[in-house]
C-alpha cells in the first residue's frame, strides 16, 4: 500500500510495557506463508499436525495433501496473484486450500459459510475470485448467485470428506441428506478434482513479508462489508510475537482446539497458523455446540482454548461431565469482545473448581491487526485489562480529535502499531487512509475505535467503542449496515437498530421501523426478516423487529438510537 511507503523514519513510542519482557523484539523474514509453516512440518514429519473427529493427520502427510490441493489448483488455471475464495467451517480441507492457495502466489479469500447470498456475491465479485472452494452445506445459495460473477469454477468439499468412515456415513445419512448434489459442468467435487490434478507439478511462488496474501472481512469504520488485505509477515510476525508469550507449548505433547472459525482472524491465524508453526496440534471443530462444550474438552484435552466470551460463559452453565479435569490446559484465552469482572470471576471460578492451573486470559484486537495485539500474561494480567502488547507491536491513547497522545491513565482512543497491521482495505483508499495514518512520529497507526487506558506500567484497558457497533457471539454487526439493508424494502420507511443484551450472545441486533403509510396494517414482518436472511449474514438479522409510528429524533432531525437504548434498559429493568 501506498502508506507505507510514505515512512521515512520512525520514532520509537514510549513503551512501559516492555519491563515484562526479556527480549528487545522479533524480527520478520520474507517467508510466505505456506514457507513459515513449511519449516515447522519439515521438523516434525511424524507428529500430528490436526485432528478432525479424531482422526489425525501428520505434518509430513499435511504437506502432501497440500500439494494435491495446489496441483489441481493449477490444473484448473490458478496463477500467481489470482483470488481463490474460500467459504468452509473448519475443516482439513480448508486447511489444505488455504495453504495451497498460498503455496501458488495467489491470494486466499476466507469468508463466512452462513453469509446471505447477497453478501456472498459481493465477496466474489468486489474480489475478482477466478476458482470457488465452497463446502456443500452452501450450494443452493452458491447456485442462485454464481451466473452474476466471474467464477470459473466451484470445487466442492464437504465436512464428511475427512470424517472416518463410520462418521462419514451417519453424517450421509442424517445432516447430508439435506445438501443438495449439483451436476453441472463449471462444478467439481473434491475426489475428481484431486483426480484431474495428479500429473501436475508445482513449486512454492516466493513473495515478501509485505506481499498480499489473504483477504478477511469485516465492517471497517462505516459498517460496509470490506475486505482486509492481510500479507504473509502480518500471519508469520503472529507466530513470532507467539514463541515469546507462549513459551510454555511442546510440539510433543500440546493441541489447541480451534473452534474460532477460519474464515476469522482468530480461527486462520491464532488458532491455526500459529499453532501449526509451533509444532503443535491443531484440533478442527466445523461445528460448536455450547451446550456440549464441556463434553468436547473432555474429549479432546487440549492445552490451549481460546474462544469468544460467551463460549466460557457457556462453559460455566455446563454439567454434562461433572468431574471434567481442566489440569492440562497450559493456556485460556478470551478475546473478540470484553468481560466484565463479575463475568471473569465466575469463569475462574468454575476453572479452578475442575483444576485448571491457570486463570483466564484476556486479549485485545480487531481484524485489520490479525485479531490479536495485546494478551494478559503473568505481571501484565491486572484485573479488568487487555494485557500488554504483544513484543513488536505499539499501543497509544490519543485524544480522538487531535490525536495528541494522553496521560497514563486517561481515556482516548486505542491506537495500534507493528507488523499485524493490514496492509489496508481492498480496493478503499478512502477508508485505508481513515483508519491508517501516519502521526508525527513516521510511523503507521491503527485507529481502533475504541476507547480505552493505559496505566503507567504500560497495560492497556478496555472501555467502550467510539463507533457504533454491537459484538454478537464475538461478532462485529453494524447497525448502519443494517439499516441500509433494510431501508431497501418497499415496505419500509425509516429504520433504525440498537443492541440489545442476549444471555448468551451477549448483544443482538433489534430494529425500530416505520412502514410506509401504504403498508400499515399489513403484516409484513415476515417478508422484512425474510429479506434480511436474504441479504445479512445471520448474525447480522435484528433478534427482534419493532413496528412504530415514529422514531425518536435528535436536534437537528437525526434518530436518536441513543434515546431507544435508554427505553430498552428502562424496560427491562423493569421486568
Amino acid at each position: 500500500m501506498e502508506i507505507l511507503n510514505k515512512i521515512k523514519r520512525l520514532k520509537k513510542p514510549n513503551a512501559p510495557w516492555m519491563q515484562y519482557y526479556n527480549v528487545d523484539g522479533i524480527e520478520i523474514n520474507d517467508d510466505t506463508i505456506y514457507e513459515q509453516m513449511e519449516k515447522t512440518a519439515l521438523k516434525y514429519p511424524n507428529l500430528p499436525a490436526l485432528e478432525y473427529f479424531g482422526k489425525k493427520v501428520s505434518f509430513s502427510n499435511l504437506l502432501k495433501n497440500i500439494d494435491n490441493f495446489g496441483k489441481s489448483l493449477k490444473f484448473y488455471g490458478l496463477k500467481s496473484k489470482d483470488v481463490v475464495t474460500v467459504c468452509s467451517p473448519n475443516t482439513p480441507e480448508a486447511v489444505y486450500a488455504f495453504y495451497a492457495i498460498n503455496k501458488l502466489g495467489a491470494i486466499a479469500n476466507m469468508i463466512h459459510p452462513l453469509s446471505a447470498e447477497e453478501e456472498i456475491k459481493a465477496y466474489l465479485i468486489n474480489n475478482h475470485t477466478k476458482l470457488l472452494v465452497v463446502s456443500d452445506i452452501c450450494l443452493e445459495k452458491i447456485e442462485h448467485i454464481i451466473k452474476d460473477t466471474k467464477v470459473q469454477k466451484v470445487i466442492v468439499i464437504s465436512p464428511k470428506d475427512s470424517m472416518p468412515l463410520f462418521l462419514n456415513i451417519g453424517y450421509s445419512l442424517t445432516q447430508g441428506r439435506n445438501v443438495k448434489k449439483i451436476d453441472k459442468p463449471n462444478y467439481v467435487y473434491l475426489k475428481k478434482f484431486i483426480n484431474d490434478g495428479k500429473n501436475e507439478t508445482i513449486k512454492t511462488v516466493s513473495g515478501t513479508k509485505d506481499t498480499a496474501a489473504v483477504i478477511l472481512h469485516s465492517g471497517g469504520t462505516t459498517g460496509n462489508p470490506k475486505g482486509i488485505l492481510l500479507s504473509n509477515g502480518n500471519f508469520n510476525a503472529l507466530y513470532q510475537q507467539s514463541i515469546i508469550t507462549f513459551d510454555k507449548l511442546d510440539p510433543y505433547k500440546d493441541s489447541i482446539l480451534t473452534i474460532m472459525p477460519l474464515f476469522h482472524g482468530f480461527g486462520l491465524g491464532v488458532c491455526t497458523h500459529t499453532p501449526l508453526c509451533l509444532g503443535v496440534k491443531v484440533i478442527l471443530v466445523p461445528q460448536f455446540s455450547a451446550k456440549t462444550f464441556d463434553k468436547l474438552l473432555n474429549k479432546t484435552k487440549p492445552s490451549v482454548v481460546i474462544g469468544v466470551p460467551t463460549l466460557f460463559e457457556a462453559l460455566t452453565t455446563s454439567s454434562n461431565v461433572p468431574n471434567l479435569d481442566l489440569s492440562k490446559i497450559k493456556y485460556i484465552i478470551s478475546g473478540g469482545d470484553s468481560l466484565s469482572t463479575a463475568k471473569i470471576d465466575k469463569i475462574n471460578e468454575y476453572l479452578k473448581k475442575h483444576k485448571c492451573p491457570i486463570v483466564l486470559g484476556q486479549g485485545y484486537g480487531m481484524t485489520e491487526a490479525l485479531a490479536a495485539t495485546s494478551y494478559t500474561p503473568g505481571p501484565g494480567n491486572k484485573k479488568g485489562s487487555v494485557g500488554i502488547p504483544f513484543i513488536g507491536n505499539y499501543f497509544k491513547i490519543v485524544d480522538p480529535d487531535t490525536h495528541k497522545e494522553v496521560k497514563p491513565n486517561e481515556d482516548g482512543e486505542i491506537c495500534i502499531s507493528g507488523p499485524t497491521v493490514m496492509l489496508g482495505y481492498l480496493d478503499n483508499e478512502i477508508e485505508t487512509n481513515n483508519v491508517l495514518r501516519i502521526h508525527d512520529d513516521g510511523r503507521v497507526w491503527l485507529h481502533s475505535g475504541d476507547i480505552g487506558y493505559m496505566d503507567e506500567d504500560g497495560v492497556i484497558f478496555y472501555k467502550s467503542r467510539l463507533k457504533r457497533m454491537i459484538v454478537s457471539s464475538g461478532y462485529n454487526v453494524y447497525p448502519s449496515y443494517i439499516e441500509n439493508i433494510i431501508a431497501q424494502h418497499p415496505a419500509v420507511l425509516s429504520c433504525t437498530v440498537i443492541g440489545i443484551p442476549h444471555d448468551y450472545k451477549v448483544e443482538v441486533p433489534k430494529a425500530f421501523i416505520v412502514l410506509k403509510s401504504d403498508y400499515i396494517g399489513i403484516n409484513v414482518k415476515k417478508s422484512i426478516k425474510s429479506f434480511c436472511e436474504k441479504h445479512l449474514s445471520k448474525h447480522s438479522v435484528p433478534y427482534e423487529f419493532e413496528f412504530r409510528k415514529s422514531l425518536p429524533r435528535t436536534l437537528i432531525g437525526k434518530v436518536d438510537y441513543k434515546k431507544l437504548v435508554e427505553e430498552e434498559n428502562e424496560k427491562r429493568n423493569k421486568d
